[in-house]
């Protein structure tokens, strides 16, 4: 039912900018007394050592370490958030194979106090020329026959390794057996989720959690790799499933774009540099969204960024304002 025009007013009258060096928030109270925060955030850049890192992180990160092996960066809303997000986004960096895992979905997670399982998908950002990542198994195992692939170590010549390069997207859902081979650079974007269970360590010596990723487990074959769908010009559709849709855009130098980031919004910047919203961006950086929208201005050299959002796709995720007359 439309609005009468004095809701209209008092609609518009209830509209209160913010603004800060790390966000801008704007609160808005409707006619109907609900309450929706709209967000822009500069992301905060937090890094993990891991004993497959790398201690070089360019060009994704400037950050200032000890010289430890820097395995993860998460990035993280920039101001005190009421509740966490739905999503994590990372980069992660590999010197040596990260464990053979899988993680739990919802209903599992749930079962066992936690608050929901983990279905991920990676864009591979750099890698070696033996660089390899695992997905599923050769052939379709019991439950049985997978505990004892775990005792004797057999598991790692179980799991099948592929080949990957940069541009590469993969989707691992929850109960996927899978593993991340070295010399990659890979974005990732998950459910907020630690649940992880390791059933293989290249004699490192961390905890496994057997009983739990056999009960978890799918222990067959995976073919997950994703076939990118173009949507338009500016808009490769990565993966879309029940929990983020995930998107590679490409922006013309120099143009100016609107994203439309009503749902929770993540922006890795992974080339070129912007002007998203208030904040300058480059390599490496990202950009929280939500109930919003964000003006983009591309710079000279143009943009690429990998966009997740929840919710299911969004067709008019990006719209060109170079042409648009300013109201």
């Amino acid at each position: 039912m439309p609005l009468a025009t004095s809701d209209k007013l008092a609609l518009s009258a209830l509209i209160v900018h913010g603004f800060s060096r790390c966000a801008r928030s704007n609160t808005v109270v409707s006619v109907k007394n609900t309450v929706r925060v709209m967000t822009i955030e500069h992301a905060r850049a937090h890094i993990l050592p891991k004993p497959w890192g790398v201690v070089d992180l360019c060009p994704w990160s400037n950050a200032v370490h000890n010289g430890d092996a820097i395995g993860e960066i998460w990035y993280e809303r920039s101001t005190a958030a009421t509740a966490d997000p739905s999503l994590l986004l990372k980069l992660l960096f590999t010197n040596q194979p990260l464990s053979i895992q899988v993680h739990p979905d919802d209903a599992y997670a749930q079962s066992i106090g936690l608050p929901n399982g983990k279905t991920e998908a990676w864009y591979v950002l750099s890698a070696a020329a033996e660089a390899k990542i695992a997905l599923g198994l050769k052939q379709r195992i019991t439950p049985q026959q997978l505990r004892q692939a775990i005792d004797d170590g057999s598991i790692s010549s179980l799991v099948v390794w592929r080949a990957v390069a940069p541009g590469d997207s993969i989707f691992v859902p929850a109960g996927t057996i899978h593993a991340i081979g070295a010399g990659l650079v890979i974005a990732e974007i998950q459910q907020r989720s630690d649940a992880t269970f390791r059933i293989f360590d290249y004699g490192r010596r961390r905890e496994l959690h057997i009983d739990d990723a056999i009960a978890v487990a799918d222990a067959g074959p995976a073919d997950l790799r994703v076939i990118p769908t173009r949507l338009a010009d500016t808009r490769t559709l990565l993966t879309a499933n029940a929990h983020f849709t995930f998107e590679k855009v490409d922006l013309a130098p120099n143009s100016a774009w609107r994203l439309e980031a009503e749902q929770e919004t993540w922006f890795l910047v992974i080339n070129g540099n912007a002007r998203l919203g208030s904040f300058e961006v480059a390599m490496g950086d990202a950009i929280f969204a939500q109930s919003d929208r964000v003006n983009i201005h591309a710079g000279r050299t143009g943009l690429v960024g990998l966009v997740a959002y929840t919710g299911g796709l969004i067709p008019e995720l990006l719209r060109c304002v170079n042409m648009e007359t300013t109201q």
